[in-house]
This record gives structure tokens, C-alpha cells and sequence, in this order.
């Protein structure tokens, strides 16, 4: 399934994708795309349902039918970095020995084509393609061999990032990387059964049409199911949880001379399978 949530920024209601790439409205079987809806049993549920039976929502999505966030009520945002041993290098930082943790504030998530604004002041703004996995079952000191049972599905993220905040300013990455509208999510939740293995996902950004990041998270150092793992020996992964999981090469900080966002310019990105976002950055 393609869960989604569709409509004005704050009033968003839960739909679903139908074969026909038409949205479904799932509000009489949800009360949004969050917490336990995303549970197990639930997505079964969900799964079962005759989708033509639902109503159709006119419009269409990422065109005249705004996409919002993909996942509501997020409890936390947590974000790897360094994940992709080429990205340390051209980050001029040493592949980390354990995972690299921090946040990025749940105030900062936006809807996949929501516009990007460059805080004021900020000289640095930059990109990142993530895949993101997004937890259905909860759990403390879960052993690696189950990580993916609590694993609801997986949707793009753009972690931006401002590198002056983030690497410079005396304190943890958070002031760079919790901007407001620095989390596009989605533009759907897709569910673990359509994604077989996530450690085979292409993915890539560009700018203003020029291709900058082309990777795959074949090439993580830490994969999903160690991930998840390591981050509940030290936080209970809660449903509606999201962990972002690194980004590869090509962010703006690593080119020669390093390269910024500037308003007026566009961001196009995707995950193989996932969707594609679309962001026209701005002046806050």
C-alpha cells in the first residue's frame, strides 16, 4: 500500500493510492496515517480493504491535490549521519565507529512539495536524499534478527540541512538540521510488503535540473535492521517513529568549491519505489 494524507497544510485527512496512481479516502477506516494505524494488525486490516469501495478524492496528487506529510503526530525524528562511506569522505570526516545520532525536530517535517525556506541569515543551506523508515510496532532492546517486524514502510525524506548551524555554531548538528520546513516526508508511506529489500533502493537529487546525489543505500555502512537495533538500546521506537537513514555523496557542502541553495531554485529528489518530491526553495 501507498498510505498518504491529503489536503490544506494542518487539515490533512488519511488517504491511500489506488492501481490507477487516484486517491482513496481512508477516513472512515482511520483517523489519520499515525500511531496505531500503523501497527501490525492495522496495515493487515488495511491491506484487506476493496479500495475501489472507498471514495475517490478528486484531483491529482502532487499536481492540484496537495500531498502533506505521509506520517501525522510523529513522536520522534531520528536521524543517522554518515552513513554512506563516501559521504564521510567528502564530508572530510572519519566513517564513525558506531552511528552517528541526532534529531531533527518534529516542527521542521513538511509535506513532500511543500516549499523549503532558507532561514534568515543562513549562507549554507544544503541538501540531503534519505530513505526514511518510519516504525509500526514499538520496542525497547530489539534484537537484530527482528528489526523489520517493526517496520511499518519507508518513504523519501530531504533532511536539509544549514552547515554554518549545523557544524559551526558550538553545540550538536540539531540547530542545523531542525529548521522549520527542513523534513519533506513522503509523498507516500509505503508499506515493508512492497519494498522487498531496503538495502537495494536507487536514489538521487537534483537542482534546478542538475543531478547532484545518485546512489544507492546499498552502499550504507549501518543497514536497517542494525539501525533499529542499536537506536532501541537507547530510546523505546515508539509507532509513528521516523529514522532517517543518511544520505550519500553529492550534497552541496562536498562539491569544489561547495555549492548552496539560493531562493528561486528547485530541489527534485526520490527513492527508487518511493515517489518523487519536488520543493521550490524561498527567503523566510
Amino acid at each position: 500500500m501507498k498510505l498518504l494524507r491529503y489536503g490544506p497544510a494542518g487539515q490533512e485527512k488519511p488517504g491511500v493510492l489506488d492501481a490507477s496512481g487516484c486517491v482513496r479516502d481512508l477516513s472512515s477506516e482511520v483517523t489519520d496515517i499515525a500511531g496505531a494505524a500503523l501497527s501490525p494488525a492495522s496495515l493487515a486490516r488495511l491491506r484487506g480493504l476493496d479500495l475501489s469501495s472507498l471514495p475517490l478524492v478528486p484531483g491529482v496528487p502532487q499536481q492540484d491535490l496537495r500531498l502533506g506529510p505521509c506520517v501525522a503526530q510523529v513522536g520522534k525524528c531520528i536521524c543517522i549521519g554518515l552513513n554512506y562511506a563516501d559521504h564521510a569522505l567528502e564530508s572530510g570526516m572519519p566513517v564513525p565507529p558506531e552511528p552517528v545520532v541526532f534529531n531533527k525536530w518534529t516542527s521542521a517535517i513538511v509535506g513532500p512539495d511543500d516549499a523549503v525556506e532558507i532561514p534568515r541569515g543562513s549562507l549554507k543551506t544544503d541538501w540531503e536524499v534519505e530513505l526514511a523508515v518510519v516504525i509500526g510496532q514499538g520496542g525497547r532492546y530489539i534484537d537484530e534478527i527482528n528489526a523489520m517486524r517493526h517496520v511499518a514502510g519507508y518513504c523519501v525524506m530531504n533532511d536539509v540541512s544549514e552547515r554554518d548551524y549545523q557544524l559551526n555554531r558550538s553545540g550538536t548538528w540539531d540547530k542545523g538540521k531542525g529548521c522549520d520546513t527542513f523534513g519533506p516526508l513522503g509523498p507516500w508511506l509505503v508499506t515493508v510488503d512492497e519494498v522487498p529489500d531496503p538495502q537495494a533502493l536507487s536514489l538521487w537529487l537534483e537542482v534546478d535540473g542538475h543531478r547532484y546525489q545518485n546512489g544507492s543505500t546499498a552502499t550504507m555502512v549501518y543497514r536497517v535492521p542494525f539501525l533499529i537495533s542499536y537506536l532501541s538500546r537507547f530510546m523505546s521506537l515508539q509507532s509513528g517513529d521516523v529514522i532517517s537513514t543518511g544520505t550519500p555523496p553529492g550534497v552541496g557542502m562536498g562539491q569544489k568549491p561547495p555549492v548552496f541553495l539560493r531562493a528561486g531554485q528547485t530541489m527534485r529528489l526520490s527513492v527508487a519505489g518511493l515517489g518523487v518530491q519536488t520543493q521550490r526553495v524561498v527567503s523566510a
